[in-house]
């Protein structure tokens, strides 16, 4: 798992507490009945304070998966890496 990865599973596990380390990759808005708009919101949040980015809650209707919302991180943000 790449760095950017490993926090996103810190944030899902934070916002889905009942979530297996092991679901969660799999996890989906689909396939969690807690995955509400509260949840969601409370994901955005999650995310803002980990990666340091604000996301437009416009793009919510497309952060519907932990790999829908890994991709739009990986566009989004620059890896701690390579921060001077």
């Amino acid at each position: 798992m790449g760095e950017t990865q490993d926090r996103l599973v810190r944030c899902f596990s934070l916002v889905f507490p009942s979530l297996a380390a092991d679901q969660i990759p799999i996890a989906s808005v689909e396939t969690l009945d807690e995955w509400d708009s509260l949840a969601s919101v409370t994901l955005l949040a999650v995310l803002g304070e980990e990666f340091g980015v604000e996301i437009d809650l416009g793009d919510l209707p497309e952060l519907i998966s932990f790999h829908a919302v890994l991709r739009y991180l990986e566009v989004r943000t620059v890896p701690r890496s390579a921060q001077h």
